[in-house]
């Protein structure tokens, strides 16, 4: 299937799937003429790619984990091996640091919204 195929059956624009290849996430077949095919596995693929984005993970993290994962209903539950494990988990830590700082962030701005006089919350360096 040609790439506006692909991103009819997905989703995705046409433009992200570029990007996908860009990134070594896809890896579509060539035609004599230029184009590129994509096949069935590819759909899959986008999914996943796309599951990916979601959790928050990055393309290059996502390229380095995703020839580990094994394709949709030939798999158990979970990733298999240890390496996409310990990729995994260190990407779930530096979610929750995110996370923590958006929190710290809120809780100043709501201070900020609380008081009676913002410019006591508000302090500028060096003063």
């Amino acid at each position: 299937m040609r790439i506006g195929e692909l991103a009819r059956r997905t989703g995705v624009t046409p433009r992200a799937l570029r990007y996908y290849e860009e990134q070594g996430l896809l890896a579509p077949e060539r035609r004599p003429s230029g184009y590129r095919e994509y096949g069935d596995r590819d759909v899959d693929t986008v999914h996943g790619i796309r599951t990916l984005l979601a959790a928050g993970l990055t393309s290059a993290v996502i390229a380095e984990i995703l020839p580990g994962l094994p394709l949709p209903g030939r798999r158990r539950p979970g990733p298999t091996c240890p390496e996409l494990l310990a990729v995994l988990a260190r990407e779930r830590a530096r979610i929750t640091r995110q996370l923590d700082e958006l929190e710290a962030s809120r809780a100043l701005l709501d201070a900020v919204m609380g008081a009676d006089a913002p410019s006591e919350v508000i302090r500028t360096p060096g003063r």
